[in-house]
């Protein structure tokens, strides 16, 4: 009979206080009675406990010729009680067992079907038995060297550095499901130079030669793993996941190699949680865990650790009340969850959905040989006795206290559905076998190395030495049964496959686990994640693939701005800038648009520009065309009309050549504004320049021409005999040539050094390239311009001078107004010419080109195309001479 724990009582009284106030008398008695009657049953099974006790040894051992030692965690004691006593000081009491780790117990049937099979090996050791001696591997760091000390002293008292037989063939030991416990014991071993094969996962601290350099590792490195699980996470798109991972080495090991992964590949961790992996008196007292419901947008968690550091987080946390996560179960070697779903039905619940990581490992005729297994096999075993009593409440052999059923002859592990775990070939458990075989090759490599030195003499297993057998061990290369090369070299790079299965179900005993993916890595180059989705089943909250984001992915169109201080994977979406697109889901940044294109109204594809320029089918360009016409042809009308009245005095009066010229002049300027329109090519720019810089030469020159002949004819009366001969001869003219020579040398040499040409502009448009002129050389560009601002100016002086000359049709106060008009149209566009870009630049100048122009038609022959139709009777030279008689009396 076992033991009632404390807390069923503890349990007991807090009902009966509960009830005190509503339960009666008679029902208070009644519930008193049931109390005492289980501290009674509850005190005679500690008496019966007492008295197996005394009965136990908490060893297990097989005789051979040579003796390996092996530690694996069978069971774990509660230390409750003798927390704070001296270590190793109490007795381990066999019902004293807080909780059977009956799924470990296949560790030893695996020692024993290894070991039985070499000895029955003619070629493996021949006439050479092994054996091994099993002590229990505590999880508590207190009771870590209670083995090993046990095991060199070969006695259960501890006496350091003293062997109490004779006798000693233990030549290395079989120990370490976790580093920490083959990194304690390794210290200690290495006194004595003893080998220790460790089956637990390859840790690259063990790995250290120089502090462990009697450690060998049977496991191959697993560098893969942190690699399927961040291809797994990806290929579901789960950028926002939490971590949680045993407190040991391994744990950390894994959390630093993928948290460094994780952070290349944009992936983050919302939370990390370290869980205990061992049982202590803290679990007990609430020293809780992260909270689960607090990361409301984490739906994926990674979780690396076996089944009781499932079970311990999952008591811990309540997760049954919480809401369901997706799991992903990184660590390959933990048993299969279904092993441990039958007694925890809300943890079958809780993971349903989930993956996990597992290698398909066997070992060939294990299976068979567990099936066999009969309670009377391992008499002297008192985990076997065990197993038997506590899964089947049958005892293999009379016990010498208590009364127990003996076990029927027909029974097997078939029989009882719940013991399926160690049914159910683990990594650990190949990793023993791997171990042990690793073992017996290297002593037979050993023992064949004596016999050829001593072939005379019998080799006596008695003079073997544990350090002896280190050489043998380095470089041991052997292929297992199941086909698997097996040695010590850390640098070999094995293929690394992983099943990836998805709990799908259950039922109150059976559940159900289905492979739906692999990851393979061949070489650290060489990976491939496959999974058929079709397989899957989501947890059923979802009932999909869950979304695991701290912030939705940015569309087409935007891009991630990562605040400071936050994780990378908490971002904000930003609409891409002017001339930027973004054509990928969550881009880092917006790339530029091509010159020649531009980005649509959504951010996420480049238009191509279609080409501008001022053109007749825009408004402004048809706008302009229509003003140079009107003014051209008004300039045509106004040059018949001084053509048909040629003769008239007050065509005379103003020098009809220089008129003609002058209204030549200006249809000209008129005309060449339209080289401005249109699409622009190398001849229509340079043609544009020379045409504008000439024709408006001309005109300026033909102005002053006629200004000066102005001031001369009212001051011939006063100028010598020479300068009167010369007036009469017209020198005057030759003003217009001069000029128009000096515009000519400027024009050759603009046009010699750097003439204009095509320039496409595709930046100050959105969605146009705009096709213009470029000036070429802008300094010969202005020093074209300067120089007919300087004739506009002379003309503009000499005509303001000879404003009050009694001219008689008052042609220099119309000649002073128009240069006043053309200088100031010329004098505005300088600034608004600079203030303009592209298109605008074009129509600015032509603008200048036309009102400057119509400022000069209107100002010098409007008036006398005015007095010529509408008022004859003043364009008479009887008007004129009374005019002239009138201003010379007003002169005396």
């Amino acid at each position: 009979m076992e033991p009632i724990p404390d807390t069923v009582f503890m349990t007991k009284n807090v009902k009966l206080d509960s009830l005190g106030e509503k339960a009666d008398p008679a029902m208070s008695l009644l519930l008193l009675r049931l109390f005492l009657l289980q501290k009674y049953f509850f005190t005679i099974g500690e008496m019966i406990n007492e008295k197996c006790s005394n009965n136990w040894n908490p060893t297990t051992y097989m005789n051979a010729d040579i003796i390996l030692g092996a530690f694996i965690p069978i069971y774990v004691t509660q230390d409750l009680q003798d927390k704070f006593e001296i270590p190793f000081k109490k007795k381990p009491n066999l019902f004293d067992i807080m909780m059977e780790k009956w799924k470990n117990y296949q560790y030893l049937l695996t020692l024993y079907f290894a070991i039985e099979e070499i000895n029955k090996d003619a070629h493996l050791l021949p006439n050479v038995t092994l054996g091994f001696h099993l002590y229990n591997a505590f999880h508590s760091h207190r009771r870590t060297l209670e083995g090993p000390l046990m095991w060199l002293s070969e006695r259960s008292e501890f006496i350091p550095n003293y062997k109490c037989k004779t006798q000693h063939k233990a030549l290395g030991i079989i120990a370490g499901i976790r580093p920490e416990f083959s990194a304690a014991i390794g210290t200690l071993l290495e006194l004595y130079k003893i080998p220790q094969v460790t089956y637990g996962l390859f840790h690259s601290v063990l790995n250290d030669k120089d502090t462990f350099p009697s450690l060998y590792q049977i496991s191959p490195q697993e560098k893969a793993l942190t690699q399927g699980v961040i291809f797994l996470l990806l290929h579901f798109g789960w950028k926002w996941v939490g971590l949680i991972v045993a407190d040991d080495l391994n744990g950390k090991e894994f959390l630093s190699d993928l948290t460094a992964e994780l952070a290349s590949e944009d992936i983050c961790v919302a939370f990390t949680e370290r869980i205990p992996t061992y049982m202590k008196v803290d679990f007990y007292f609430g020293v809780g865990l992260v909270n689960l419901s607090q990361h409301t947008k984490v739906n994926v968690h990674v979780f690396y650790g076996d089944i009781d550091d499932v079970l311990i987080f999952y008591i811990q946390n309540e997760i049954i009340s919480k809401r369901k996560k997706m799991w992903i179960m990184a660590k390959p070697r933990i048993v299969y969850l279904q092993s441990v779903f039958y007694k925890w039905i809300g943890l079958m619940s809780f993971f349903e959905g989930s993956f996990s990581f597992s290698k398909n490992r066997n070992i060939p005729g294990f299976k068979h040989f567990i099936q066999a297994l009969i309670p009377s096999q391992y008499p002297s075993d008192i985990y076997f006795h065990k197993f038997w009593l506590d899964n089947f409440h049958c005892s293999p052999s009379p016990l010498p206290c208590g009364i127990q059923e003996l076990c029927p002859l027909n029974i097997s592990l078939k029989n009882k559905q719940e013991i399926q775990v160690v049914m159910i070939t683990s990594e650990p458990s190949v990793s023993i076998w791997n171990a042990v075989y690793a073992v017996a090759h290297a002593l037979h490599e050993m023992l064949l190395s004596q016999t050829e030195i001593d072939f005379h003499k019998d080799i006596n297993q008695d003079r073997l030495l544990p350090w002896q057998l280190h050489p043998f061990l380095r470089k041991i290369q052997f292929t297992n049964a199941a086909g698997d090369q097996i040695c010590f070299d850390e640098k070999k790079n094995p293929m690394e496959k992983y099943d990836i299965q998805n709990f799908v179900g259950y039922n109150y005993h059976d559940s159900f686990v289905v492979k739906v993916g692999e990851f393979v890595s061949k070489s650290p180059q060489d990976k491939g994640l496959f999974i058929n989705e079709v397989l899957i089943k989501w947890p059923s909250n979802f009932n999909q693939n869950p979304q695991s984001v701290c912030t939705e992915s940015c569309g087409p169109g935007f891009w991630k701005l990562t605040e400071e201080g936050r994780p990378a994977c908490c971002f904000s979406c930003v609409f891409c800038p002017e001339r930027h697109i973004s054509n990928q889901t969550d881009q880092q940044e917006c790339i530029p648009c091509p010159i020649q294109e531009y980005p649509n109204p959504e951010r996420n594809n480049c238009l191509p520009k279609s080409m501008t320029f001022l053109s007749l089918e825009d408004s402004l360009g048809l706008a302009l065309v229509c003003v140079a016409l009107c003014f051209s042809v008004s300039t045509a009308v106004v040059l018949g009309i001084f053509l048909k009245h040629q003769d008239s005095p007050i065509v005379k009066a103003n020098n009809r050549t220089l008129s003609f010229i002058l209204l030549i002049s200006l249809l000209l300027c008129f005309l060449c504004s339209l080289l401005f329109i249109g699409q622009p090519s190398t001849a229509s720019c340079i043609l544009q320049q020379i045409t504008f810089a000439l024709v408006f030469t001309l005109v300026l020159s033909t102005v002053l021409a006629k200004t000066i002949t102005v001031v001369l004819a009212f001051r011939v009366v006063t100028l010598g005999r020479t300068m009167r001969s010369l007036f009469v001869s017209g020198i005057y003219n030759s003003v217009i040539p001069i000029c128009f020579l000096m515009q000519l040398i400027l024009l050759g040499v603009w046009m010699g050094t750097s003439p204009p040409y095509i320039q496409a502009d595709a930046h100050s448009e959105h969605s146009y390239i705009i096709i213009l002129c470029n000036k070429g050389s802008v300094t010969a560009f202005y020093c074209v311009l300067a120089y007919l601002g300087i004739l506009a100016l002379g003309s503009f002086t000499v005509a303001f001078l000879a404003r009050n000359l009694p001219d008689t049709f008052n042609e220099s106060k119309f000649l002073t107004f128009s240069m006043l008009v053309f200088c100031s149209v010329w004098v505005t566009f300088l600034p608004v010419y600079h203030s303009t870009k592209n298109k605008a630049m074009v129509a600015v100048e032509v603008f200048s080109i036309l009102a400057s122009s119509a400022g000069l038609l209107g100002c010098i022959f409007i008036p006398k195309c005015y007095i010529i139709l509408l008022r004859p009777d003043k364009n008479s030279l009887k008007c004129f001479k009374n005019k002239t008689k009138y201003r010379q009396n007003r002169l005396i």
